[in-house]
């Protein structure tokens, strides 16, 4: 039995929601078409620092190359993360259609919060087009920096994946032989 995370959930019915509609898009498009996926995992490395590692995939997916990508998120406080390593922002001379390139980078915190970050920004150029094209990353999950995780018990989980659907199984059957047996109060009235 998998233990769900729903937050995480939304992101990826979004995400996958966005690529579906860019397939559709992108059918009827002539030019490039950037997607770009933000990804962030937190690593807690002492009791008052955690690192948040953020990788972000850029796709055109578009019939032509786009040319002098820029990507940037500058979304993160310098009030509450450090940099370890990498920068928030790389360019890329061109993106050929059907390729990808992906940029990651890492920083620090020591500061107890929730961190709602924004999706990245990329800038792009279009051989047609003189005006500056602009794409914008998925968003990312708020971000618990420093919480207090819950410790799942090893045979909490073996017990509820072995025996959970058991235990399903047993309490619908009493529940609705419980149904069954008692007489409604309802029907006990019109008797009278």
């Amino acid at each position: 039995m998998a233990i769900t995370n729903a937050p995480a959930m939304i992101v990826t019915v979004a995400v996958a929601a966005l690529f579906i509609f860019s397939v559709a898009s992108v059918t009827a498009s002539d030019g490039p078409f950037i997607l770009a996926h933000k990804k962030v995992s937190l690593t807690k490395l002492s009791s008052s620092t955690e690192r948040v590692s953020v990788s972000i995939d850029i796709y055109n997916r578009g019939s032509k190359t786009a040319y002098d990508v820029t990507l940037a998120d500058s979304s993160w406080d310098q009030e509450i993360f450090y940099f370890v390593t990498g920068n928030t922002s790389k360019s890329w001379e061109k993106l050929d259609v059907g390729s990808v390139v992906s940029h990651s980078f890492e920083l620090e915190s020591r500061v107890k919060t929730t961190y709602y970050g924004a999706p990245a920004l990329i800038t792009y150029h279009v051989a047609s087009k003189p005006k500056l094209q602009i794409a914008y990353s998925t968003p990312i999950i708020p971000l618990a920096i420093l919480s207090a995780k819950v410790v799942e018990s090893k045979l909490a989980k073996s017990l509820v994946g072995k025996y959970g659907s058991h235990v399903c199984v047993v309490t619908i059957v009493v529940l609705f032989a419980n149904a069954i047996a008692t007489p409604s109060k309802l029907s006990g009235k019109k008797r009278h």
